[in-house]
């Protein structure tokens, strides 16, 4: 039988300035222990944790006694001080307790499959294998941890629509069932019951809404967008994630950038209380690659990858003498073979050649290519003594991504990522890459992002020569948020559509509602998009966006919890116009 009081206030909540006050607590027992006819309870719920006091002749104490874990029960008691050598400086609470006179049985739980108490005590979790953790998600998101997370990606947020309201952005919703259109990845298609045989596509971003959007006049427009893309996993990456979304209208990327620097600076102060140093730094596309081996640079580390081409020009390691780059990279310890062996499996698979090595003992260069090294590069790579020189050469783009893999692996090996928080924008990327294997021109960001005007005459007679407008803000070497100006002009983006061999037809077929929009008077805009679970991540210092995500799915893809993707019954398939094939 309930009682009619309520909860007062919540476990967590309870400080030294309620004692002698009456509360009423609900919430689930973290931890139940007997001492000496005393049974103490640690009662949990999202605020925190308080001990909870029933003496043996409490009326209520036979109710106590027959508590376990997990289970969810109401406690009326007065709060009192904690005995000196009983006082908790690991939790909040830790100076008082309650001592319990009514409590109420609310919902039993039979045994948890892993123990979630201990983050609650000030303790480490115990650890547990993150596939079951996902099929029992519910008890998961229990732990502290998770809890913490979750409720920082509800601050950042927050912080997010106070900040552009303030500037005079409009929230506005788009359409999830909308039509498929090309943005660099697959879509997820939806069968349509009306019209058999045809099918909508979940948004893989707000993308060309947000553009009608600034046609139509609404000037500053935001969105916290749920977007969609069947792609491959991976620790970064859901098939189902949510951006901050943004647009604005007659505006330069210099704007753009402002903004969100602003915006971001804003955020880290009210969620974390951490000051960023603004303008953030700036590097080209091709900076970033020549020296970090990266278009996404971890900057919490100086190590740097070293151009020494011309040193080995026409000499006779003729593997260097005449290859595209070589790219040098001083690792401060003496790496052994089987360490680097592993290394360059690892640039290897990112498509670099090889990786060659050579070590600075006693003064002068020993192992793998020492006999190649000109001496005068010593001095110029300023080697130490007991260091390793890494090297690949070849092909431009393979060979420093494989070494800016090799860069980060060992940042993260040796310790050298320092803590903090460090942002940057990316700027300057080239508007198109070759496809080999179709051998056309594709997009790097997308066909919508404008070139720069200065490099507008080269855009049919040399494409590989123009730069988009296009950024990337990078945050603790993550691509954290993307954006460009936007091409505004009906003329441009025939063109850029004819570049990427979209006939007329083709384009009208597809584009032809963007098309007819930007006939009728665009304003110049751009914009840029967040991804929230990555910048939360970031925030907490988490390895995968999973940890963050209240019900995310697993490597595979799936979600476990539900049991999706699941098979579904052929009358419903039956429905929509299709069925298996066999």
């Amino acid at each position: 039988m309930l009682w009619p009081m309520r909860r007062t206030m919540y476990c967590g909540s309870v400080r030294e300035e309620h004692i002698e006050q009456k509360v009423v607590l609900e919430g689930w027992v973290n931890r139940r222990r007997d001492l000496g006819g005393l049974i103490f309870l640690d009662l949990r719920d999202r605020e925190g944790i308080v001990q909870v006091v029933v003496d043996p002749g409490s009326p209520c104490y036979r109710q106590a006694d027959r508590l376990r874990s997990e289970w969810v029960i109401r406690v009326e008691g007065l709060v009192r001080a904690r005995p000196l050598e009983q006082v908790n400086p690991k939790i909040a609470t830790g100076q008082v307790e309650v001592e319990a006179q009514q409590l109420e049985v609310l919902s039993e739980a039979k045994t948890l499959p892993f123990q979630i108490d201990a983050g609650w005590r000030g303790e480490e979790d115990p650890k547990v294998a993150e596939e079951v953790r996902l099929r029992h998600r519910v008890v998961d998101l229990r732990r502290k941890r998770l809890h913490e997370n979750l409720r920082l990606r509800h601050k950042l947020i927050t912080a997010i629509y106070r900040f552009l309201d303030g500037e005079g952005f409009v929230s506005v919703e788009t359409p999830f069932l909308t039509r498929s259109t090309p943005e660099g990845a697959r879509d997820f298609l939806v069968p349509s019951r009306l019209e058999p045989g045809s099918f909508y596509a979940l948004p893989q971003s707000p993308q060309l809404f947000k553009q009608m959007l600034m046609v139509a006049g609404y000037d500053r427009y935001f969105q916290i967008a749920r977007c969609f893309r069947d792609e491959d996993l991976r620790a970064d990456r859901q098939p189902d994630f949510t951006q901050l979304d943004l647009e604005m209208s007659f505006v330069t990327q210099e704007d753009v950038l402002a903004l969100n620097e602003r915006l971001a600076a804003y955020v880290m102060k009210e969620t974390l209380g951490v000051d960023v140093p603004l303008p953030f730094p700036r590097l080209t596309y091709a900076e970033a690659m020549n020296r970090y081996g990266s278009d996404k640079p971890e900057l919490r580390f100086d190590l740097e990858l070293v151009d020494v081409t011309e040193a080995f020009r026409g000499g006779e390691f003729r593997a260097f003498a005449e290859v595209e780059t070589v790219k040098a990279l001083v690792v401060p310890a003496s790496l052994s073979r089987k360490e680097i062996e592993g290394l360059e499996a690892l640039a290897k698979s990112k498509g670099a050649a090889g990786l060659a090595w050579a070590k600075r003992e006693h003064g002068a260069w020993s192992g793998g290519i020492a006999r190649f090294i000109p001496e005068s590069l010593g001095q110029r790579l300023e080697v130490g003594e007991g260091e390793t020189v890494l090297f690949v050469a070849g092909v431009w783009r393979p060979s420093v991504e494989g070494l800016g893999a090799v860069r980060l692996e060992l940042g993260r090996r040796l310790g050298l990522i320092g803590p903090g928080y460090a942002f940057a924008w990316v700027v300057d990327f080239p508007l198109l890459e070759w496809d080999q294997e179709n051998a056309r021109w594709t997009y790097m960001h997308h066909p919508f992002t404008s070139p720069n005007l200065d490099d507008l005459e080269h855009l049919e007679t040399d494409p590989a020569r123009v730069r988009a407008l296009a950024y990337d803000l990078v945050f603790n070497g993550s691509e954290a948020g993307g954006g460009s100006i936007r091409i505004h002009r009906r003329d441009l983006q025939e063109r850029m559509f004819a570049l990427l061999g979209i006939s007329a037809e083709e384009a009208q077929e597809k584009f032809g509602f963007l098309l007819e929009a930007l006939s009728y008077g665009a304003p110049p805009h751009g914009g840029i998009a967040w991804g929230l679970d990555r910048w939360v991540a970031n925030m907490t210092e988490e390895d995968s966006i999973r940890e963050v995500i209240a019900f995310p799915k697993n490597k595979e893809g799936k979600e476990t919890l539900t049991g999706a993707p699941s098979p579904v019954d052929p009358a419903q398939l039956a429905v929509l116009g299709l069925a298996l094939k066999e």
